[in-house]
């Protein structure tokens, strides 16, 4: 991680994203319980931004912060700008007043592959998860660790070989509930994921 402290992101820029971040924290698709993964925090959220500033040929992107899960709203200081991600070299490179999420690296690559993509979501939901084969979700590969450069490549991957691009949502096969939405707006992003979970519902009904 290359990363430098600088002020936040003016929170104007960061309404939509926020109130989309607060929707999932009530839904507990995103937050932090004592009883799930070990007691860590859980979820993120991203929103491509204007690139006039970072690295060339970059998907430029803000990001909620590393272990936010547990609060209920976060503020500008919650959020980190990544000016470009290498998972070839597993590195990141960001800015702002926290650090981003360990997930950074995921986002990234759904940006990069898709310029149509505005916004990505990682949740997790059981449900969801537990249902991603009937609902016809598709899913990388059970063996590779989340938050990792091999993680990046089979998002890659499934952009190559499957159509997750008409489904904008799919499951991680090795992350236990784990699942990422993404859309041309956070808002269908946001309602893809929404949607999917009464899909899944329906299914245990």
């Amino acid at each position: 991680m290359q990363f430098a402290q600088v002020p936040p992101m003016p929170y104007d820029q960061l309404r939509e994203i926020n109130a989309w971040r607060r929707v999932l924290y009530l839904t507990e698709l995103l937050g932090q319980d004592p009883a799930r993964y070990d007691g860590f925090g859980y979820g993120n959220i991203s929103q491509r931004v204007e690139q006039s500033s970072g690295v060339a040929d970059q998907p430029r992107f803000v990001i909620s912060g590393t272990q936010t899960g547990y609060l209920a709203d976060l503020t500008e200081e919650h959020y980190a700008t990544v000016l470009a991600c290498y998972p070839e070299r597993n590195l990141v490179v960001a800015e702002g007043p926290t650090w981003p999420s360990s997930e950074t690296m995921t986002h990234g690559m759904v940006y990069a592959v898709d310029e149509s993509v505005r916004s990505a979501i990682h949740v997790h939901s059981p449900h969801i998860w537990r249902a991603a084969r009937a609902l016809g979700i598709p899913a990388t590969d059970e063996s590779v660790a989340q938050g990792t450069p091999a993680m990046a490549e089979e998002v890659r991957r499934l952009f190559r070989d499957t159509q997750v691009r008409d489904r904008l949502i799919f499951a991680m096969g090795g992350h236990v509930d784990g699942v990422v939405s993404f859309g041309r707006s956070v808002e269908e992003a946001g309602g893809v994921v929404i949607s999917t979970l009464a899909r899944a519902f329906q299914m245990e009904a």
